[in-house]
């Protein structure tokens, strides 16, 4: 996997977080996205290759996370 700069990266959350401190936040690169908790910007992140990433969303808007 190719070096990424983590700290570079242009992080976004959603819109609708704008109320809330307990989000995640998102930034994309060439090939990957990287996750991270909006009030531990410093902590761990996660980094998914972009297809693991499509198929995690498609999951999310198809319900197959709902409790």
């Amino acid at each position: 996997m190719e070096h990424i700069d983590l700290p570079a990266l242009g992080w976004r959350k959603s819109s609708w977080s704008a109320t809330y401190t307990n989000c995640v936040e998102v930034a994309f690169g060439s090939s990957y996205v990287a996750a991270r908790d909006s009030k531990d910007p410093d902590g761990d992140k996660l980094v998914f290759v972009a297809p693991a990433w499509a198929s995690f969303l498609s999951g999310v808007r198809g319900g197959r996370f709902d409790g």
